[in-house]
């Protein structure tokens, strides 16, 4: 039984658990929570590796470049990559919200019990100076993605001016990195299990029922995530990666449906890198910086959805918003996609700063706070998909993809 398990690719039993655990979870309802632990048991085993993966696997690929030119040309292809597409997911959300005006005619009546997030009274200084970590252990403890990511990068970038004599350290990094890779795929075993516990829940907790007042809120939601995914991806792997489409997503498909199961693009970190390097054929030099950083900052689907909120709020007030307002939301909505974490339920923070922004009351985050969770799992699987696109665009402009592993059907 269990060789005949194992023979089936990963991928096939991942997206098996994920359709029947929402058939699972539409047929037992509500009673489909006594198995959510099971998931959220998979979720901790995740997390458990997100620390020491980023630090071992972006310190071993800095070390690998071996020329912090070469660094730079990664990082920043890699940074306006990110960048563009996320200013593209704005306007698509924009564009989708002024043709089909999801708030026009809806009674806004706020669930019991929901609270109103408040943007946080943050300056761009405090935001500048939270970059950098007063202390990287308490920083690794605390799970602050970005601020290990600077350090990380610091510590790999002294490595490389160290030369021969930290060479010693570098290895033992290499080995950690080997290490984590192992761990990960023990962790990847427990991925169906898990997916199907998450989408039983799901289903089971929020049914059809949930979805119906603002069914094209969620309509919407979907529809963009699928745009992205389905044209601006594929373009950028056409026009600048020049790879065929079908073989990334074949490789991918295991990070989406965790990405998709769990909201959170820093749980599904380990997996995409894991997809990234093994089935897309990525070196982990470019892999390991750009996931990492892209699981941080690459949140297209958060940037389409804060677009589309923004119109949805003004319309349900009637307000009118004029070209300014347009662009106010296009930057502040790029912006704050890029600032957002990579954790579930973080753009209902962000809704509230790009709201603020064109004077629209806060109230419509609470109206949609019940359904978050549905639409933030399309969203994440959204900015993972995105994550490796860029990964896979970078790693073809630097010469550091194995296109014959691209392009295998050997994936796991």
């Amino acid at each position: 039984m269990l060789k005949f398990w194992f023979k089936i690719p990963l991928w096939q039993r991942v997206v098996g658990a994920l359709v029947l655990g929402i058939a699972a979870g539409l047929f037992w309802g509500s009673g489909a929570e006594s198995i959510k632990w099971i998931g959220d048991l998979f979720i901790r085993a995740i997390k458990m590796l997100i620390v020491p993966l980023i630090f071992f696997s972006l310190v071993s690929g800095i070390a690998a470049l071996g020329d912090l030119k070469k660094l730079g040309n990664v990082g920043g292809k890699a940074l306006l990559l990110f960048i563009t597409t996320a200013a593209i997911s704005v306007s698509l959300g924009l564009t989708m919200g002024t043709i089909f005006q999801p708030g026009v005619g809806l009674d806004i009546s706020l669930p019991a019990g929901i609270d109103i997030p408040q943007p946080a009274a943050t300056s761009p200084t405090d935001m500048i100076l939270a970059l950098i970590p007063e202390n990287p252990v308490m920083a690794m403890a605390e799970g602050q993605i970005l601020p290990l990511i600077i350090f990380a990068m610091l510590f790999g970038i002294a490595l490389l001016m160290a030369g021969k004599e930290a060479a010693p350290i570098i290895r033992g990094v290499d080995a950690g990195s080997v290490v984590m890779q192992k761990m990960t795929m023990l962790v990847m075993e427990l991925t169906p299990f898990g997916v199907f516990a998450l989408m039983a829940w799901v289903a089971g907790t929020f049914g059809f029922e949930a979805l119906l007042p603002l069914a094209k809120m969620v309509a919407l939601n979907y529809a963009g995530c699928f745009i992205i995914i389905l044209l601006v991806y594929p373009a950028i792997l056409k026009t600048i990666a020049k790879l065929p489409v079908v073989d990334f997503f074949r490789g991918i498909v295991d990070a989406q449906a965790v990405a998709f199961s769990t909201a959170s693009s820093n749980a599904a970190l380990p997996v995409t890198l894991r997809c990234v390097q093994r089935n897309l054929g990525v070196s982990k030099s470019v892999a390991s910086f750009t996931v990492a950083l892209g699981a941080t900052i690459n949140m297209n689907g958060t940037a389409m959805y804060l677009g589309l909120v923004a119109l949805f709020g003004a319309q349900i007030y009637g307000i009118d918003l004029t070209w300014t307002s347009y662009l106010l939301i296009g930057l502040t909505a790029t912006l704050g996609s890029v600032g957002a974490a990579g954790i579930p339920g973080s753009g209902l923070v962000m809704m509230s700063l790009v709201l603020s922004s064109i004077g629209v009351p806060l109230e419509p985050i609470a109206f949609v706070a019940g359904i978050n969770h549905i639409m933030d799992m399309m969203r994440t699987m959204t900015n993972v998909t995105g994550d490796a696109t860029v990964a896979v665009a970078v790693g073809r402009m630097a010469g550091e993809i194995d296109v014959e592993e691209y392009i295998s059907a050997d994936d796991v």
